[in-house]
């Protein structure tokens, strides 16, 4: 929790007692934070009725202005402020830090309410206490009394403190009701026969267990999280966040409840609660707290310790993102537009799982689905539900795989096609007929690089001459973090000779601006907020074509397409690191190297 206070400085204020608005605007004006007229204007505004607000908050509805430049301080600059003057660590809460079961037990939400305060870390030797009234320490005695450790205040913003109060005490009493409606732990490897206890299995439909994942899900897009984990293990369950690509703990769970949680959320996802012995399938839509849709896709798996889940949530804005923001240069952007007008071929998106394939081609395809084309997809599973698409999912059990649903979508007078991945000989060789028959047919692979989808095709099958026929290009991508604006600093460590030496033989031209992270409650200390995508578009030339019949080896390949345009996926990373978006490590860990 250290990680995300600011070193406290010496007191300044001989006070007791609880915060009074009157004091804070004298204290600002004789700091020198706001002037002496800027302190009458603010005397006067709040003498004019009276108010239940935290003096803090009163103050910041007001517009307090900084002297220096004139500027609104919010409640979190004056949170800041008063922190420095009473001597106090501030703390700007992280709830993904906190561990909620700890703090519901070291006092009552009605204790922690009359004081204003809030625990958010317990350790073995203190327990850090977050409080809104830093000149107000009556309550400390009894808190280490009770808890046998020490206290450790620090200030924190009293809308903060209000809003994770009331968050964590409720999430942590429906844990426990929960909990006590049921201790059965589900299907394990290990399953452990206790006498003389009860196996009642908690209803997927308990009230407790309904707020626990209404809790879970509103958590997790407040937090901007790509996928929810639960995860049972040995002695309790795990839930955790994967956010900008990195996985975050959350929450320990007691196994009855995380079980119960997962019943929940199969029943919601329409898919069978009963069976735990098979992987399934399911989506869920639902909203999140701005009021938009949110698909979200579910996957169960049978593990060791019982049934393991997977939620994959779905950006609203995914499919209504432009080029730039989905990380293409100009360079690409303008190629790949060019690319996705052709009337007929087939264009491929390749790359491993997690790389943003879907969301560019969803954002590529919304784009061209205009009411004059009719667009198709096959999908497995259907990632995310677009109105202006015919989507189609593959069903396995009946015997409804790619080919299949391709033979199927040819009947439906398509215009452009979308098959979710070219796994097999056979829905090459669909793909390629429905190309040849006037279609635009767009795809999936899994391979390093663009050229390699071509090594692929003819590995399938696929004869060179229909490859030559029907591929108009090839887009590889992977994704990065992209470095926090808040907090990133210029890195005068960084040369161009050195970001020159991992590019060679290429060059980087234009601006050099390198930066590096530093790490802000904003990013969580990480350095990284939110991730873009680098791009490989090869576009089918010519002389490509010729390399294909005559020479079709990768290394060839790769030649002939840089000399057609195509940038290699580690050029465009370090070509962004010039820019002071990320970072070189963020680059070399997430692209193929240069050959």
């Amino acid at each position: 929790m250290n990680n995300n206070t600011r070193s406290k400085s010496p007191a300044r204020t001989a006070y007791s007692g609880p915060l009074d608005w009157r004091h804070l605007v004298e204290w600002l004006r004789s700091d020198g934070v706001i002037s002496a007229e800027e302190a009458q204007r603010i005397v006067a505004r709040c003498a004019q009725a009276e108010s239940v607000q935290h003096p803090l908050l009163r103050l910041a509805s007001v517009s307090v202005r900084r002297a220096s430049d004139g500027k609104p301080l919010d409640v979190e600059s004056l949170t800041q402020w008063l922190a420095q003057r009473a001597g106090l660590d501030y703390l700007r809460i992280d709830p993904l830090k906190v561990d909620v079961g700890k703090v519901a037990d070291t006092m009552s939400a009605a204790y922690a309410e009359r004081h204003k305060i809030l625990p958010v870390q317990v350790t073995a030797s203190e327990i850090v206490v977050a409080t809104t009234e830093p000149f107000l320490t009556d309550w400390v005695a009894e808190v280490e009394r009770q808890a046998r450790r020490g206290v450790r205040r620090v200030l924190a913003s009293p809308q903060e403190i209000q809003r994770y109060t009331a968050e964590f005490f409720a999430l942590a009493k429906s844990v426990r009701a929960a909990n006590k409606a049921g201790s059965g732990g589900g299907s394990s490897f290990e399953q452990l026969v206790e006498l003389g206890k009860s196996n009642k299995q908690l209803d997927a439909n308990d009230q407790s267990v309904v707020q626990v994942v209404d809790w879970l899900w509103q958590y997790a897009f407040d937090q901007r999280a790509s996928d929810i984990h639960l995860e049972p293990r040995r002695e309790q369950g795990v839930i955790r966040f994967r956010i900008d690509g990195v996985l975050h703990p959350v929450y320990q769970m007691p196994m009855g409840v995380l079980v119960a949680m997962t019943a929940r959320i199969k029943l919601l996802g329409r898919m069978d609660v009963v069976e735990k012995r098979r992987p399934q399938d399911g989506r869920i839509k639902t909203r999140n707290p701005g009021g938009e849709e949110v698909e979200m896709r579910i996957s169960t798996l049978p593990t060791a310790f019982g049934e393991k889940m997977v939620m994959r949530i779905f950006d609203p804005d995914t499919t209504v993102k432009d080029l730039d923001a989905l990380g293409f240069s100009a360079h690409d952007a303008q190629r790949w537009e060019a690319l996705v007008k052709r009337p007929t071929g087939i264009i491929l998106v390749t790359g491993p799982t997690g790389s943003g394939k879907t969301t560019t081609l969803y954002s590529t395809l919304k784009r061209v689905a205009t009411e004059e084309v009719n667009v198709s997809t096959v999908e497995d599973p259907i990632e995310m539900i677009e109105p202006s698409f015919n989507q189609t999912q593959v069903q396995t059990q009946l015997d409804f795989g790619f080919p299949e649903g391709l033979r199927a979508l040819m009947r439906q007078d398509p215009d452009i096609i979308m098959v979710g991945e070219i796994r097999d000989q056979e829905t090459a060789e669909m793909a390629v007929q429905a190309a040849l028959t006037g279609h635009l047919v767009f795809s999936t692979l899994h391979t390093n690089d663009a050229p390699s989808a071509v090594t692929r095709l003819l590995e399938l099958g696929v004869p060179a001459y229909l490859i030559n026929a029907t591929l108009l290009g090839v887009l590889a991508q992977r994704l990065v973090r992209t470095l926090c604006k808040q907090c990133k600093v210029p890195d005068p460590q960084a040369t161009r000779e050195a970001l020159a030496e991992v590019v060679k033989p290429w060059q980087i031209s234009g601006g050099y601006k390198p930066f590096k992270p530093v790490g802000c409650v904003d990013c969580r200390m990480t350095g990284f907020l939110g991730r873009m995508g680098l791009y490989e578009l090869l576009v089918v030339s010519e002389a490509f074509k010729e390399k294909v019949n005559r020479e079709p080896n990768t290394d060839a390949l790769k030649r002939q397409a840089v000399s057609d345009g195509m940038r290699p996926l580690r050029l465009a990373g370090a070509l962004r690191v010039a820019e002071g978006l990320t970072v070189l490590e963020e680059v070399l860990s997430s692209t193929p190297p240069l050959t």
